[in-house]
């Protein structure tokens, strides 16, 4: 340590610690009148040194030095004006190692010096378009703790690793990863003080100096799970990562690195109160974009959008956020709104609510040319699922504040029962609704979100606000990938379905309007009548045709032509089907109402129907028509009958007949 000594360094570094040859440069941003650098011996209370900033290194308010020395076992934190702070650009902190744990509650925490060099072995990001992603919402630790998830390292960012062909196999292409920054999950209040008059003098005078293991909080009882709070923004959070010997940046990075090799991505979320500089929550992002190859962040509670939206080093980063109106987005199509339109939208369709259609008919093509759009139909602070086909209201009495945290508007249906219901009837209509629930979410033409564990009916008991439930409320128990396998298997294959065509999943939203003068828009809206659609406030029935001619496949040939019928009435309806080009037919190629059938039939396999004109649709139940040519008897059949005289099928479809394009404000 008495090697330590500070050089003249004129080079220009970014605020924060940077490791040069023979030593270290530091920098803090400080209005404070003196400035030092606290040094610790690693696992050591007491400081072992202290170097004052020099005067002629400030710049603003910006303190700067380069202390040349060997600085392996050294911690640090910094002393401005007498009081002890963290380095908020520290990269690694030692005292949080263990989750839930008090011991430094309320702490100065020191930071590591960062790791020279790690090796990304040539890693380049996916850049995955908009209309191509899948994202899959998870929380770090939630994720694998549960006994059931079968992974070595539970709970950690290893342990996600481990569950790289599981999101491969389900056909996700974007994690988003719940905060996983440096933060304090022991929830705390004031300790409370003896008054002045029970304490010695010298008790008080000792008291009124400052001591670095000093604190005045202790803990309230509660962990904050979610990790929504203000953290140490530059650094992955310790208790996350595996091991012993603790290295939350290189296991950080790894994941990072393992999940694009794979072609998927990563997105923070990033939560900012509007207290912190916007400066530096500029320089946050473009830490993790630039350092650990981060993909993109979910913007959460006050952050600078216009500056963030319009930065080039963000340019091709994905960011989300509430919303991004009034903010121009660059020539990449990067930034993407981000709120529960979606969900609230079509959970009152799916619930069978008055005058919802109209909604559907927007949320279903919804997709700005300058923008993207995540929709999906649960999320953290929701009921999942699976509990919005299984309660009518919330049941967060664990959270300790009797039931009144969480939202009380879900617009769910319990379908008869309040909980869980081994009911055939009850059991058979929540399958029915899920599998809906699927549909829309992945039918529709913005990026669709999936909550981790809703591919197999995950449940938190009824529970919609569950931010501080560390345990089986909110971890995922894995064994209902098994008893739920159908479940899980519909989510593959509609993932698999979405990929497969294009017309679900357009790089901007559909015109409405026969713009390549075929004879058809490229999407249009039906009611029970073909290209008669009806927006009363009565009606729970949409018909949409989607047109193959306005998207081509991977092979340069064109998608096929698709109708699907929505009926969310407690009724069945029968919906007439538009016409075909001539020598196709009308098959079923998704029945979210079928009884003992997984609701989906593969490629090849989609059922021809008998009658072309028409179709009921049974009550609370979406199907999905697909125009093919057709094989066997009944092909031959309907093709002598198509030759028939009177009755030959116009070659363009439905030339010359109107489509009448629903005007929806975005609610």
């Amino acid at each position: 340590m008495e090697d330590l000594r500070i050089v003249r360094d004129d080079r220009c570094y970014p605020v924060g610690t940077a490791v040069v040859e023979g030593g270290v440069h530091f920098s803090i941003v400080s209005q404070g009148e003196e400035c030092s650098l606290v040094l610790y011996q690693a696992g050591r209370k007491a400081p072992v040194q202290k170097i004052l900033f020099p005067k002629e290194g400030r710049v603003g308010d910006v303190w700067s030095m380069t202390v040349n020395g060997d600085f392996q076992g050294i911690e640090y934190c910094f002393e401005i004006d007498g009081q002890l702070t963290e380095d908020p650009f520290g990269r690694h902190f030692s005292g949080r190692e263990v989750w839930g744990s008090d011991k430094h509650l309320g702490k100065v925490l020191k930071a590591s010096i960062p790791e020279e060099h790690y090796d990304w072995e040539g890693d380049v990001p996916p850049q995955i378009p908009y209309q191509d992603c899948i994202v899959y919402r998870l929380h770090p630790r939630g994720f694998t703790k549960h006994p059931s998830s079968g992974v070595k390292e539970r709970g950690t960012f290893a342990g996600i690793m481990e569950k790289i062909p599981y999101l491969v196999e389900l056909g996700v292409t974007t994690v988003e990863l719940l905060p996983s920054i440096e933060f304090q999950e022991v929830m705390a209040q004031p300790k409370e003080r003896l008054p002045d008059i029970y304490r010695s003098r010298v008790q008080q005078a000792a008291e009124a100096q400052p001591k670095e293991e000093e604190t005045t909080l202790q803990p309230s009882g509660k962990l904050n799970y979610w990790g929504f709070i203000p953290g140490l923004y530059m650094a992955p959070k310790a208790s996350y990562c595996s091991g012993k010997e603790k290295h939350p940046e290189r296991e950080f990075k790894d994941l990072v690195k393992a999940l694009h090799k794979a072609g998927l991505e990563l997105v923070m979320d990033l939560f900012f109160t509007g207290e912190e500089r916007e400066t530096f929550i500029l320089e946050v992002l473009r830490t993790w974009a630039r350092e650990y190859h981060v993909d993109g962040f979910h913007l959460i509670g006050a952050a600078p959008c216009r500056l963030l939206g319009q930065d080039p080093y963000l340019s091709r980063v994905k960011l989300w956020a509430q919303s991004w109106d009034g903010v121009q987005g660059g020539r990449y199509r990067h930034l993407a709104d981000y709120n529960e339109g979606f969900s609230i939208d079509m959970r009152r369709f799916l619930k069978g609510d008055e005058d919802q259609v109209g909604p559907l008919a927007f949320r279903i093509r919804h997709n700005p040319q300058d923008r993207g759009v995540i929709n999906y139909m649960a999320n953290i602070n929701s009921f999942t699922l699976m509990d919005n086909v299984c309660y009518d209201v919330k049941h967060n009495e664990a959270n300790g504040e009797e039931n009144r945290d969480g939202s009380d508007y879900n617009y769910s249906w319990n379908c008869g029962v309040e909980g869980p219901s081994r009911k055939k009837k009850v059991a058979g209509m929540r399958r029915r609704l899920l599998k809906a629930s699927y549909l829309l979410l992945f039918l529709s033409q913005g990026t669709p979100l999936l909550m981790a564990g809703d591919e197999f009916g995950n449940s938190q008991n009824g529970n919609n606000n569950p931010y501080c439930q560390d345990n089986e409320i909110s971890w995922l128990n894995w064994k209902q990938a098994e008893s739920n396998k159908d479940l899980l298997d519909f989510v593959k294959q509609i993932i698999r379905f979405r990929k497969a065509h294009p017309m679900f999943h357009l790089p901007q939203e559909p015109k409405i309007l026969d713009y390549l003068s075929c004879g058809q828009p490229d999407v249009s809206y039906h009611g029970v009548k073909a290209w008669c659609p009806e927006f009363d406030h009565f009606r729970r029935q949409l018909g949409v045709l989607y047109c193959g001619r306005y998207a081509k496949l991977a092979d340069g040939s064109l998608d096929d032509h698709f109708f699907v019928a929505y009926n969310m009435h407690w009724e069945s309806h029968e919906f007439s089907l538009p016409n075909l080009p001539k020598g196709q037919y009308w098959h079923i190629a998704i029945d979210t109402g079928a009884d003992g059938t997984g609701g989906i039939y593969p490629q090849g396999e989609e059922i021809l129907l008998e009658k072309q004109k028409h179709y009921r649709v049974g009550a609370r139940t979406i199907m999905v028509f697909v125009g093919k040519k057709a094989d066997g008897a009944l092909a031959a059949a309907l093709e002598e009958k198509e030759s028939a005289p009177g009755l030959k099928r116009r070659e363009k479809g439905d030339r010359g007949k109107k489509t009448t394009a629903v005007k929806t404000a975005d609610p």
